[in-house]
């Protein structure tokens, strides 16, 4: 993919309760991340969306914040934070423009990455490095390109052209993506409207230099 997904895109997705990527839980592949010691320190959810990773995070003790660019999407989560009684931070954000203060040492970004055009992600891993402290680390895990799917799906020569300079890719590999496939997406599945399905994606880690 060359270009970024619109930006209404997502402020009418969360609007209209629409959001294929908004599950009312946590991805299965960032619990297990979480359970086998993989997220530390100063985590930084990027692109939280309705906030269900900073929420479960936040829930578990860690010191985590959630930003999303889209007022809604931050709306939303705090008020499922509220819902499940956890004191969660978030804040509106521009991924792309994160500052120069180095205070993260892990990033998660599930399902940020693959909607960003190629000069987007280019910008988007050095706002990253400019706020991770050397040796932080950042996971990702994107929709792949690998098999049918829905939402911008993408091959992994992009996340290993993406994480280059001032960056170590330590590990790429398959995984799943759990989401909610409606209309054309459905069809294409030959799945029921609204149903939930876990479709393909990447799982990377990059090592901040």
């Amino acid at each position: 993919m060359d270009t970024t997904v619109p930006r209404e895109i997502f402020d009418t997705a969360y609007e209209n309760g629409t959001a294929p990527w908004v599950i009312g839980e946590p991805q299965p592949a960032v619990l297990e991340l979480e359970r086998t010691g993989a997220i530390r320190g100063a985590v930084l959810d990027a692109g939280t969306g309705a906030g269900e990773h900073t929420i479960h995070l936040a829930g578990l003790g860690y010191d985590v914040l959630g930003i999303d660019f889209s007022p809604s999407a931050v709306e939303q989560a705090r008020a499922n934070a509220r819902a499940k009684g956890v004191e969660a931070r978030f804040e509106v954000a521009d991924a792309l423009d994160l500052g120069t203060r180095q205070r993260f040492d892990t990033v998660l970004d599930s399902a940020l990455f693959h909607v960003f055009g190629t000069e987007e992600r280019q910008r988007y891993t050095r706002s990253l490095h400019a706020v991770c402290r050397p040796g932080a680390v950042v996971h990702v895990l994107a929709l792949s390109d690998a098999e049918p799917g829905f939402g911008p799906r993408i091959s992994d020569q992009v996340i290993r052209d993406a994480f280059t300079d001032g960056w170590e890719l330590e590990d790429l590999r398959p995984s799943r993506y759990r989401g909610i496939a409606r209309g054309d997406d459905a069809d294409g599945l030959g799945l029921p409207d609204g149903s939930t399905t876990d479709v393909a994606a990447w799982l990377a880690r990059a090592r901040r230099l």
